[in-house]
């Protein structure tokens, strides 16, 4: 898989020297979803997770989903209100950002402390266990890998299309263009691993000609 970075998980509950209270970085992701001015159900805001966050950020299950709505709505910083389906289905819960949580995420954006990704390359650890696969098989993981990369790729373009003439997603749209370059250098970086692989297969093959 391609490198991970995970959320930030600072302390929660306590409140800071202001009296807001100190939220972790993913209630954060789920209210800056809310911030650009759309009643969003929790069905709504993970597809626009889905659709943005999980690039490069954060994808997350409906129930973290719910519980970081219901966090915010105690923090006064959402409202939620129930609404009828036309379909005839029942009622659902949609949210909405109040003038103080969009005050909270926009200081937070402004001031809070930005920290280092944190990689996680689960391929590059299996690369540094090489000594103890065969060849084939890292063959087959840097395989699988550049083609999953190939797909993310190709998934960040298209939603970075689908973004287009939407002014006030500007900013999101451009950091799905990062996404589609940082997936295009996660699949080149597998090409040049492979023949690495190779190169070193060949040599330690000689080598071990040589002494027999």
């Amino acid at each position: 898989m391609a490198a991970q970075r995970k959320p930030a998980t600072e302390s929660a509950g306590t409140p800071d020297g202001e009296g807001r209270p100190a939220l972790p970085a993913t209630s954060w992701a789920v209210l800056g979803l809310l911030s650009f001015g759309e009643e969003l159900s929790g069905y709504d805001v993970k597809k626009w997770a889905d659709w943005s966050l999980r690039f490069f950020y954060w994808s997350p299950s409906f129930s973290q989903v719910y519980g970081e709505l219901k966090r915010l709505e105690k923090a006064g910083y959402v409202t939620a209100r129930m609404v009828a389906q036309e379909t005839g289905n029942r009622d659902k819960k949609v949210y909405r950002i109040t003038a103080e949580g969009l005050e909270a995420v926009r200081t937070w954006a402004r001031e809070a402390p930005v920290e280092p990704p944190v990689l996680k390359h689960g391929v590059m650890l299996r690369l540094w266990l090489g000594h103890l696969l065969d060849p084939e098989q890292m063959r087959e993981v840097l395989g699988r890998h550049r083609e999953y990369a190939e797909t993310m790729r190709r998934r960040a373009e298209a939603d970075a299309e689908g973004s287009r003439g939407r002014e006030e997603w500007a900013y999101p749209a451009l950091t799905l263009r990062w996404a589609e370059r940082y997936y295009a250098a996660e699949r080149d970086l597998a090409d040049a691993m492979l023949a690495d692989v190779e190169e070193l297969a060949g040599r330690e093959g000689g080598s071990a000609s040589s002494a027999s």
